[in-house]
């Protein structure tokens, strides 16, 4: 399977649980490998056989200016299920992380990895 990947995507975002985090901006990490249905834009050298990723990255952006998570997981599971319903994509693996979260730790968070869903 080919795959397209946007590593070190970096947000600016209220996220987490405790109060503090819910007034301040925390920046964080994303790297994102997403699956293509074939081959096609290898041959066709055409974007309509690809994912944009300037879309994809845009996208992302506006569904973390839109809305508040508490969890990164929450995060991580919004971005894979927008990536499967907008762009057709049938795999994914997201990595989100906080930089800086806590003294002594350069970066904190969670990796998902999910097969697009399949059409009842």
């Amino acid at each position: 399977m080919d795959t397209i990947f946007i590593n070190e995507l970096r947000i600016e975002t209220r996220i987490g649980i405790y109060a503090w985090e819910q007034q301040v901006a925390q920046a964080l990490l994303l790297d994102l490998e997403i699956g293509l249905r074939g081959s096609h834009a290898a041959h066709s050298d055409n974007i309509t056989d690809t994912i944009d990723y300037a879309t994809v990255v845009a996208r992302i952006r506006e569904l973390f200016s839109g809305q508040h998570f508490s969890l990164l997981e929450h995060a991580a599971e919004a971005i894979a299920q927008m990536i499967f319903c907008e762009f057709n994509a049938p795999w994914l693996r997201i990595t989100i992380a906080k930089v800086t979260p806590l003294p002594g730790v350069r970066r904190l968070g969670v990796t998902i990895e999910r097969n697009a869903p399949t059409a009842a």
